[in-house]
């Protein structure tokens, strides 16, 4: 019961290729524990285990580890994007482009200038 309600969880790591996953259910409470490559990525879990649970599930444990630590994300530059519109999807706000301008100074020389299939770096802030 406790695993269909967790599903999208179960799913969504899946999707992002979480290494070492592992899941088990014991007494009406889903042990799940893997690794992320990134915080973002922690991050989506987390979100996923709250939109299921609510805000403190009590039938769920998660020992979600990062591998990456030393950035939020890595992206991948599709056609149409913006630096603004990256920042706003990783960070909810446009105007932090500067740090991810910032944290790529090495392949970017304008902010106003991104190429699809670039691969940017999204700083921890």
């Amino acid at each position: 019961m406790v695993r269909s309600k967790y599903q999208s969880v179960l799913d969504l790591g899946q999707t992002l290729n979480i290494e070492n996953g592992d899941v088990k259910e014991e007494n009406g409470v889903l042990k799940v524990s893997g690794t992320t490559k990134t915080q973002y990525e922690k991050d989506l879990l987390w979100d996923s285990i709250k939109a299921a649970g609510g805000d403190n599930p009590s039938d769920i444990m998660a020992d979600i580890k990062v591998a990456d630590s030393s950035v939020y994300a890595r992206h991948t530059v599709k056609s149409g994007e913006t630096l603004g519109k990256i920042a706003k999807h990783y960070y909810g706000n446009a105007s932090k482009y500067h740090a991810i301008f910032s944290a790529n100074s090495d392949i970017l020389k304008n902010p106003d200038v991104i190429h699809p299939d670039q691969e940017l770096i999204i700083p921890n802030l």
